[in-house]
């Protein structure tokens, strides 16, 4: 199948806009953007989807930033700490962030490093269910110097400092908003959670969850001259291919999130002119989870937990690698991201210092080999052609969120696993449910209520260190800590925890990519998941739309305070 090339001119038109002169604060109207993964809270805290972190993005921010090269940046504060200028200690056992002077919430009051603290304690409080709670691994300590000066300290040595409170996963949020709502309280408190005071360029004047939000100028924030739209209305719900029409064909909408849609598709879309398309190659990857415990609904409250026992057929490490190496990746390419996709085996793709060669052996697809190994491990075919063993059958539950390139890639798989005698049930969930984190529902992809399960997500900026930190075996989600772990597999191998380990100990860049490599590698080895593809963010936004700088490493809606409406 021939790749349709549509992609990287964007970027180019989008870069070219960024020199055009900002108009004053408010006067460019009404900013309309289209997440089609409709919004369930504004707390990042409390939800590991992207749309939530992104959408809250807009209100509160983080004390750093990753910009649209990876460059770490400095946002809430003067300057990035290095051993260099004293902020980070010569002994790498602290590092001290100076906030810059005359930030305001955007209620008025000042923000301190009092905030800086009370996140951090918010985030690691007994309870909680944070979502984010891997960012903080090893901190000992986070305290107010001074108003202005935070100081963040760690059990051992820390080569790589910049973990907590840097991107959009890890904003500072108010004490004063959220000082009753640490712990158990936290789901609970919904006028914080859905409307967030921040630092950020917008302030949130309605919030409806699975729906819309409207946002405002914050009349407070700290460039007087920005940002130029008087408000934003961000749409929740619908799809990818109808989030794409409103801004490439309609031009009803100035931004769309997440164009996930055949290439052939948008390439059609396009010829009407009224937008462009943006994309970025970060550190995404589509991938299979597959479910390590058992997810039988007979288990009740341990259904899908450590306690409830290991998964009946996944536990057998001749089935994890047969599912993937039955996989076709580069047809899946070819149908679903044609140019911004690239068939992957690693869980780290970028940057190319941490990318492995090591798992090449997925990427060739093999049903005669999957087939010899399932044949040695004593699954053997009944009559239905599925393979059992002990009474177990290779019949698995298989979901993901509801999406044409998804429900394409299931309808793919779901055939190339046949043919090595596995059956599956193909199920799909609106994506405001899938990723909204409400620990109430059964249908959330942290509660992983199925055997396998496909969705997408990365990491913020250009260090593994705490991205392969949500595989530790504390990381894994439970009603215990409210469906929040980021372990969704629910593996656990001590020594991979020691790989982590040694890697938040390592100084040498050289020795840092070896041990990433590594513990890359014990993932898709071990088959913690099913790599497919490393995706490029792709998003579009229309012509009139300036400013628009395409970050793979952090927030798409970074530096939305510099967007501006083209005259």
């Amino acid at each position: 199948m021939k790749r349709t090339k549509i992609l990287l001119a964007g970027t180019v038109a989008a870069l070219a806009f960024a020199n055009v002169a900002h108009a004053q604060r408010g006067t460019d109207g009404d900013l309309k953007i289209l997440f089609w993964q409709a919004v369930s809270t504004l707390n990042p805290y409390l939800s590991g989807g992207t749309k939530e972190v992104y959408s809250a993005s807009l209100t509160i921010e983080p004390l750093a930033r990753y910009d649209e090269t990876g460059k770490l940046t400095p946002w809430l504060v003067t300057e990035i700490p290095t051993v260099e200028n004293g902020g980070v200690a010569k002994d790498m056992k602290s590092i001290t962030w100076k906030l810059k002077p005359g930030v305001k919430w955007s209620d008025g009051s000042a923000f301190t490093a009092e905030d800086v603290v009370f996140t951090w304690q918010y985030c690691t409080a007994p309870d909680g269910g944070c979502a984010q709670k891997a960012q903080f691994e090893g901190i000992t300590k986070v305290e107010a110097v001074d108003p202005l000066t935070v100081k963040v300290s760690f059990a051992e040595p820390k080569y790589y400092p910049y973990g907590a409170f840097v991107g959009a996963q890890q904003p500072i949020i108010q004490k004063a908003q959220f000082k009753d709502c640490v712990g158990a309280k936290a789901p609970g408190c919904t006028s914080a959670n859905f409307g967030p005071i921040g630092t950020g360029p917008f302030v949130v004047k309605e919030f409806k969850p699975n729906d819309v939000i409207t946002f405002t100028a914050n009349a407070n924030y700290r460039d007087a001259t920005k940002p130029a739209f008087a408000s934003v209305t961000l749409k929740g719900g619908g799809d990818a291919a109808s989030a794409a029409r409103a801004v490439l064909e309609t031009g009803e909408y100035d931004y769309a999130w997440n164009m996930q849609v055949e290439p052939e598709v948008l390439a059609t879309m396009m010829k009407a002119g009224k937008g462009t398309l943006v994309t970025a190659f970060g550190t995404q990857v589509e991938r299979i989870n597959l479910n390590w415990t058992n997810p039988d609904p007979k288990l009740g409250d341990k259904r899908s937990t450590v306690e409830g026992g290991k998964h009946p057929a996944l536990s057998d490490p001749a089935v994890r690698k047969a599912l993937s190496i039955a996989i076709d990746r580069d047809i899946i390419d070819e149908a679903g991201y044609g140019e911004a996709g690239k068939p992957t085996c690693n869980i780290v793709p970028a940057p190319s210092a941490y990318v492995s060669t090591a798992n090449d052996w997925c990427l060739k697809q093999d049903i005669e080999g999957a087939n010899k190994l399932l044949d040695q491990a004593g699954w053997k075919k009944g009559g239905d052609g599925i393979r059992a063993k002990d009474g177990v059958k290779l019949s698995f539950l298989y979901q993901t969120s509801t999406n044409s390139v998804r429900q394409g890639t299931q309808a793919l798989v779901k055939d190339w696993w046949q043919q090595i005698g596995v059956a599956s049930e193909l199920r799909n969930v609106s994506a405001s449910v899938f990723f909204g984190g409400d620990p109430a529902s059964p249908d959330t992809f942290q509660k992983f209520y199925a055997d396998v399960e496909m969705y997408t997500n990365n990491f913020d900026g250009t260090d593994p260190e705490k991205y392969l930190a949500e595989w530790l075996c504390n990381k894994i989600p439970s009603p215990a800590n409210g469906w929040q772990g980021q372990n969704i597999p629910r593996y656990c191998n001590p020594e991979y925890d020691k790989i982590v380990a040694e890697l938040s100990k390592t100084a040498d860049l050289g020795k840092r990519a070896e041990l990433a490599k590594k513990a890359n590698d014990m993932l898709t080895a071990e088959g913690a998941h099913i790599p497919l593809i490393h995706r490029g963010q792709i998003s579009s936004h229309s012509v009139k739309l300036s400013g628009v700088k395409m970050n793979a490493w952090d927030s798409e809606l970074w530096n939305a305070a510099d967007w501006s409406r083209k005259k």
